[in-house]
């Protein structure tokens, strides 16, 4: 006991002894530092929502400014090519400053409002903004001076916004980009403020004098004279209208169309069994487009290389789903909603969903994956009185198929007697790289089979 009261007594002493030895030493002031809190202002991008938008415009702002914002709140509707849709916030916070006002435009990825974490942010994100705007409107009436290369110093953290080419061009050079002075917008840090301060100055571009023209030969017989562009003269009274977002992309895919080499097959098929299925299922709200769609679907099954498609020129792909998109004339354009896995459906669960989708897209809220899936596309004119039409195909697939109506018609049996049968014709035009002529024909074969005997669509 006496040897633990012992050993207790050294510990406490040899302490003790520290403790007086340390307080001896000269003590040199600590430096502390003191916490910075920066303000986090943050931008609101305009968002890629399908994969050929290249800009979007905004059709309201749902939160105004000074509005407090709860992250997956919906901020703002954007028009896309396609459709209209509600884009969230993916932070908390404070709708500072709307850059972009309802009505007008702007590129994917540029800025279209500024959210301040706090109240104290937002006269600070009001200036970032007033700033380049007034950056950008002057800059258009006189030349900026060249800049030399500034570096930044600071060894307060803080948040680097730069272009993936910036980025790419500091570890090429090894510039820290952390201390690169950002010149962009809201001061991004763009590949020229990298190259600046690299001491690397842009190479001035020479300006090479074209050769003179050969002398212009005389054409060949017979050989047609390229024709001067026209220009043609304006109409008195006429109005010009710019394209909306949507006419945009329609006009950009149809011209994309025409880079593909297709070509075109018809064929009468006898819709009098189908016409009487329609009869019954009708009640029950099965629509025609659901029964084409559904006996679509099923012939491709039997014919995967219609439903395939050749994107790079040199492969084609085999596609796992047969996702039938149909055409719908909506208010100011055209849209595809796609009824994905339509052979695995059964024909009420497709009629439901397709209602669902015509909903959806004449109120200019489909989701990108309901409109641009698409393996096949169905156009159907026939309720217009349209016997027939050839159809534009679209980019990314192998083949869409034009629906005409089905009016009666007199047809002769193998013994040569006439009847009146209710015949349509459908057009099928093609990517001619992936599908050839004898592929189509089986397809049509095996689609007119179907429709002329179209119990098969109710199983």
């Amino acid at each position: 006991m006496a040897s633990l009261q012992s050993s207790a007594i050294s510990f406490s002493s040899s302490l003790g002894r520290f403790s007086s030895t340390r307080t001896m030493l000269p003590q040199k002031p600590r430096k502390y530092k003191l916490p910075v809190v920066e303000s986090k202002i943050r931008e609101i991008f305009m968002p890629a929502l399908s994969s050929t938008m290249t800009e979007g415009k905004i059709v309201s702002w749902v939160k105004s400014e000074g509005d407090v914002l709860s992250k997956g709140e919906s901020v703002v509707v954007v028009e896309s090519d396609k459709a209209d849709m509600d884009v969230e916030t993916f932070y908390d916070g404070i709708l500072a400053v709307i850059v972009v006002n309802e009505g007008e435009t702007a590129l994917v990825g540029a800025p279209i409002g500024l959210l301040a974490e706090t109240e104290d942010e937002i006269a600070e994100a009001k200036a970032k903004a007033k700033g380049q705007s007034g950056g950008s409107s002057s800059g258009s009436e006189s030349t900026p001076e060249p800049q030399s290369p500034v570096v930044v110093s600071s060894d307060e953290p803080k948040k680097i916004v730069a272009t993936p080419n910036a980025k790419k061009l500091a570890k090429q050079h090894k510039i820290d980009i952390n201390k690169v002075k950002g010149t962009g917008p809201f001061g991004r840090i763009t590949s020229e403020d990298v190259e600046k301060a690299a001491g690397i100055t842009p190479a001035p571009s020479k300006s090479i004098s074209p050769p003179p023209p050969p002398p212009a030969a005389a054409p060949a017989a017979g050989a047609p004279a390229k024709a001067a562009p026209v220009s043609l003269p304006e109409i008195p009274g006429s109005t010009v209208v710019p394209f909306t977002t949507m006419q945009v992309a329609v006009s950009k895919n149809m011209v994309e169309s025409l880079s593909v080499p297709t070509f075109r097959v018809g064929y009468p098929v006898i819709t009098d069994a189908l016409d009487a299925l329609y009869l019954k299922v009708k009640k029950k709200g099965v629509t025609m487009t659901a029964l084409l769609a559904k006996a679509a679907a099923m012939a491709l099954a039997q014919h995967p290389v219609v439903n395939s498609s050749c994107k790079d020129g040199k492969s084609f792909t085999y596609n796992s789903s047969i996702n039938i998109a149909v055409a719908v004339a909506i208010n100011g354009g055209l849209i595809t909603p796609v009824l994905q896995d339509a052979d695995k459906l059964d024909l009420y669960l497709l009629s439901q969903k397709w209602k669902e989708l015509v909903e959806k897209a004449r109120a200019k809220q489909l989701q990108p994956h309901e409109y641009n899936s698409g393996t096949f596309t169905l156009s159907n004119l026939g309720m217009f009185g349209v016997d027939r039409f050839d159809a534009i195909l679209p980019p990314g697939q192998g083949a869409i198929m034009a629906v005409g109506a089905s009016k009666p018609t007199p047809v002769a049996d193998a013994d040569g007697f006439f009847s009146v049968k209710n015949k349509m014709l459908v057009n099928v035009t093609a990517d001619h790289r992936v599908v050839y002529g004898a592929d189509l024909a089986a397809f049509l074969q095996t689609f007119s089979k179907i429709i002329e005997n179209p119990d098969s669509l109710t199983m």
